[in-house]
């Protein structure tokens, strides 16, 4: 079979932020620029993102952060630790900057797939102007309107589109923009050819060493591999990633989201909890805000699932982790239906005189609302009651801000909240302002 890379149509741009929680923090803090600033996972323990500079000092990504300031501080690294920026996450600021992001990237195509925070696949086929000068017109109109950097990759699928992506970032050559579809095909081949299997949209570590032992070494190799060897040997899944590396669209954009098949909400603790009353807090408030993800994806769950553990690195205590499913008598998207499973399950698995240190709820068994069967003894005046109460307190939380209504057993981080945060609330001890989403956390200017 014939590549079809050469030919003008389809084409398929990738857009992705350059280190974007980073550059989400240097936006609001000019001071940052050109700076070593990392971005640290819940209660500071590990790097999750990182800005060019600090890459260039060696930090790695899921590197934990008091390793790494050990190693800058012992000399081990061209730069101390005190000149590296670690902040704490601010999802609340990277959401909204993405939303920011994703409504722009939608006004240059008429077709658009959101594929993660960071990332948006844009169907720029059939437009008359080239594909490299939207690319660019898309850089400079995100970075005018939001400070933030992008890189665009446009191939005529998916795949190619990806790792053209990853050219655009690696090497300055394309300004930003790479456009595998205006290349040659031996132009092509020689891109290829320098790329490791592993930088394949799709192909993990496990997956690139089993290629390797099959001499599929290079995203080359992968491409030029027989379809029918590829399925055999590994799956039909890599048989579509390496027909796409032909330019043989098999990955379609996906206009809508799919909703979740399950939804889990868990965190690891700022400080171990020991009492059932706490843990109690704890699960509440993950269940809430599960129910409210729920929702939003206009669905219901025919089950909950909770789960609690210990600490697995003491060496003083038996680590403990457990966890239970409580099915419901008819699926159910109301917070207090969720929340009364989940903490059924929890005290059937709590154990007194342990130090926990994680908890979590899944909602299980996912399905739209309006296709849930009723029960012979369902009340539907009590559903109608249920649905319209939910809907209320959504509405509640959108107009004056997540956690201005919520169960008594519940402690999200509602602003008026005068208690101080529970132990099991994560640690954010560098947390920056959410600028763009708090009117009481706006930078102040005096004159």
């Amino acid at each position: 079979m014939p590549p079809v890379i050469g030919s003008p149509d389809p084409r398929i741009a990738l857009v992705d932020c350059n280190s974007f929680y980073a550059s989400c923090e240097q936006v609001f803090r000019p001071d940052l620029q050109g700076r070593a600033v990392v971005v640290l996972s819940n209660n500071d323990g590990c790097i999750v993102a990182r800005s060019r500079e600090a890459k260039a000092l060696g930090l790695r990504m899921g590197e934990p952060w008091f390793k790494a300031q050990r190693r800058l501080q012992a000399g081990r690294a061209p730069q101390p630790a005190g000149e590296v920026t670690a902040l704490s996450s601010n999802y609340a600021l990277y959401a909204d900057m993405s939303n920011r992001v994703m409504r722009i990237l939608g006004r240059f195509a008429p077709r658009q797939e959101v594929y993660s925070i960071d990332e948006s696949f844009l169907d720029l086929s059939g437009l008359p102007e080239p594909a490299a000068a939207i690319g660019q017109r898309i850089r400079s109109t995100v970075l005018q309107w939001t400070g933030l950097p992008v890189c665009v990759g446009i191939g005529p699928t998916k795949t190619l589109a990806k790792l053209a992506n990853h050219l655009a970032k690696q090497d300055a050559r394309w300004n930003g923009v790479c456009d595998l579809a205006a290349l040659a095909e031996p132009d092509i081949d020689r891109l290829l050819a320098d790329l490791a299997v592993g930088e394949v949209w799709g192909v993990g570590a496990r997956l690139a060493r089993r290629l390797q032992a099959l001499g599929i070494d290079s995203a080359l190799a992968l491409r030029r591999a027989a379809p029918r060897q590829i399925r055999q040997q590994a799956s039909v899944v890599l048989e579509r990633t390496a027909l796409e590396l032909r330019g043989i669209p098999c990955l379609a954009l996906e206009d809508m989201t799919p909703d979740k098949q399950q939804i889990r909400c868990s965190r690891s603790f700022g400080a171990p909890v020991t009492s059932l009353r706490e843990l109690t807090e704890a699960i509440t408030t993950f269940a809430s805000r599960a129910a409210e993800k729920l929702r939003a994806q206009q669905g219901e769950a025919a089950a909950v699932a909770v789960e609690i553990q210990t600490s697995p690195f003491r060496t003083d205590s038996t680590p403990y982790a457990a966890s239970r499913s409580v099915a419901l008598a008819t699926p159910s998207a109301d917070t207090r239906a969720l929340v009364a499973a989940a903490c059924q399950g929890l005290r059937q698995i709590y154990r007194q005189h342990r130090r926990y240190t994680k908890a979590g709820v899944l909602l299980l068994g996912l399905g739209p609302a309006a296709n849930t069967q009723p029960s012979l003894f369902d009340d539907s005046d009590s559903r109608r009651q249920s649905r319209a109460l939910m809907a209320a307190l959504d509405q509640i939380n959108d107009r004056f801000g997540r956690g201005s209504l919520y169960l008594a057993n519940a402690r999200p981080a509602a602003r008026s909240d005068p208690r101080p945060a529970p132990r099991w609330a994560r640690r954010q001890d560098h947390r920056s302002p959410r600028y763009t989403t708090r009117w009481d956390e706006l930078p102040v200017a005096h004159c």
